[in-house]
């Protein structure tokens, strides 16, 4: 080509934008000078160069209920990234996570840039609900990038070409993490015990599950003085977790994004809301205890269409619970409770639910080269088959 190649790349939310700056740093790395990049992501997107039209942090949306809630802002939205794609033109599109907004813009995209080729990054969780969603995958984009070699059969059998990358999460560097500086640094003794808490990184997770466990810890503390409590601000929530965590009537500490994985490793237990951080705990070695909660009615709606059995992925992948899930009407104060002051009491129980937790992202890949590199190779080379076409 006489120009630079130009991909846009498209996140919509927090774990997205991590992704998208991996792979648009593994795509620089190959290509240099030669590439250009534009697209729609966070802050990490933008330390690559990827400057966003608009702020993302309203994209970050769970359950249908809140997605018809906010369907004019997302119809907004998929209307100004289909204009930025127009204008670009780009050689190709990446578009990462976020299933209900991405769908939309490969929908959009389709009719106006036939010829370019749609490529998505992460598809929809279809072994754990509505897996009629692969066929809707297929029919709108032409390559798949999955994270894990279990999800790449349910969109090959739809006609999806898909290439098993890896997840980032199994790919964490945390030798430069620092357990027993992290409790240092906060006056914690090396023998005390410590819960880390992980609300979420959505605006629904905090508001669903912060009061959960603040009542939870609140009870766990007057059961066992001697814990100390610290507390993950995830960066596109970290107002309102902070906000929120200086209401608690127990003291905690506040983790920063750039000490959370020291935080990890320094724990003793995790309560964790679902999502990639639990491999991301198994990585740091740390048992831990699940929650999640929807909005009663987007529950309610959404139930009859699950179909796995566990909501964390190493649990899915070992199926068998070695994380206890507290999912809805579960997670509530009381039991997540017992559960959490189960582990903090027993050491052989934690011992060897962190064993598990190990064994378990072997059987999701755990080895192998860096999955921005792969991405990167399998974008380009969608774009090699395309052009030469």
């Amino acid at each position: 080509m006489s120009r630079p190649l130009k991909i846009m790349l498209v996140a919509a939310e927090a774990s997205g934008d991590a992704l998208g700056a991996g792979l648009a740093k593994a795509l620089r790395a190959r290509l240099g000078d030669d590439l250009s990049l534009v697209g729609i992501g966070g802050p990490r997107m933008a330390a690559e160069g990827i400057t966003s039209p608009f702020d993302i942090a309203d994209l970050s949306i769970h359950g249908w209920l809140e997605g018809l809630k906010a369907y004019g802002l997302v119809k907004q939205r998929v209307a100004d990234t289909t204009e930025l794609a127009t204008r670009e033109r780009p050689d190709a599109v990446v578009l990462i996570d976020s299933w209900g907004f991405t769908i939309r813009v490969a929908e959009a995209l389709r009719p106006l840039m036939p010829h370019v080729p749609l490529i998505k990054y992460v598809g929809p969780q279809v072994w754990a609900s509505r897996p009629g969603r692969a066929k809707t995958l297929a029919a709108a984009v032409d390559h798949l990038l999955a994270l894990y070699a279990f999800d790449a059969p349910w969109f090959e059998r739809e006609g999806l070409p898909t290439t098993v990358v890896g997840s980032q999460a199994l790919h964490v560097d945390m030798s430069g993490a620092d357990p027993a500086a992290f409790r240092t640094a906060r006056g914690i003794a090396p023998d005390a015990p410590l819960l880390l808490v992980l609300p979420g990184s959505r605006p629904s997770e905090i508001r669903l599950m912060t009061p959960v466990y603040a009542e939870a810890v609140a009870r766990l503390k007057a059961s066992m003085p001697a814990l100390q409590v610290a507390v993950v601000v995830a960066g596109t929530v970290a107002a309102s977790v902070r906000e929120q965590v200086m209401d608690w009537p127990v003291e905690a500490h506040l983790v920063e994004e750039d000490d959370k994985y020291a935080a990890m490793k320094a724990a003793t237990v995790a309560l964790a809301t679902s999502g990639t951080v639990s491999t991301e705990l198994a990585l740091a070695g740390a048992p831990m205890i699940i929650a999640y909660r929807f909005q009663p009615l987007s529950y309610a709606i959404m139930r009859p269409f699950f179909t796995g059995k566990y909501a964390t992925l190493f649990n899915h992948a070992a199926d068998e619970e070695i994380a206890p899930e507290y999912i809805q009407k579960d997670a509530t104060p009381d039991k997540l409770f017992t559960a959490v002051k189960r582990l903090l009491s027993n050491p052989s129980a934690r011992a060897e639910q962190s064993r598990r937790q190990t064994a378990a992202l072997d059987l999701m890949g755990r080895e192998g080269r860096d999955p921005s590199e792969i991405a990167a190779e399998a974008v380009l080379g969608v774009i090699a088959t395309r052009l030469a076409a």
